[in-house]
């Protein structure tokens, strides 16, 4: 199953993709610290309610908070596996796609204005298009593109926080596409 469009030969382009093994680490640390603060107020309550935790019941969460987080992370990661989010900047334009998102094509004359919003892994990239008419939804699964609606007009976002280049470099190279709108 192709997850994202090929680079073709001479083509001038770069690849932004998400690395499965750092979603799977990230989603993984998320998952246990979830898991660990929700056994902790649950084991709590339970002695504020005057039944402490026998031994062999502390085995069982000890056990359970190496196992849970585990689980449901791997889980996670089969359902994404070739859904995860891309980019791809080329002369003809950019394309991406969120995790889970049908890809979108967009000419860099049809693009208004590319920004980052929020940091660290949850870091987006908000590319707002001159004209939804000239939006191209790629073919594939998954559902529509991830549109944010606005006064100033439509936005597609994108996550790009965990992208391999990071978001920095995504930055630079829109800025090297199109240095007016970056």
């Amino acid at each position: 199953m192709e997850i994202h469009p090929p680079l073709e030969a001479g083509e001038d382009a770069t690849l932004f993709t998400q690395p499965r093994a750092e979603v799977f680490v990230t989603v993984l640390w998320v998952c246990a610290a979830v898991f660990f603060v929700c056994r902790g107020l649950a084991v709590l309550v339970q002695v504020l309610l005057g039944h402490p935790p026998t031994l062999s019941e502390l085995v069982v969460i000890a056990e359970s908070m190496l196992v849970v987080p585990t689980v449901v992370a791997s889980v996670l990661m089969l359902l994404l596996w070739s859904r995860l989010g891309w980019m791809k900047s080329s002369v003809y334009g950019l394309e991406f796609a969120a995790t889970g998102r049908r890809g979108v094509h967009l000419p860099w004359t049809s693009i208004a204005s590319v920004g980052l919003r929020n940091w660290g892994p949850f870091t987006e990239l908000v590319v707002t298009p001159t004209d939804m008419a000239a939006v191209t939804e790629l073919p594939g699964a998954g559902r529509h593109p991830r549109v944010l609606r606005r006064e100033s007009g439509s936005a597609f976002v994108i996550d790009v926080g965990m992208m391999s280049p990071g978001p920095r470099t995504l930055l630079a190279e829109l800025h090297r596409r199109i240095p007016s709108r970056v």
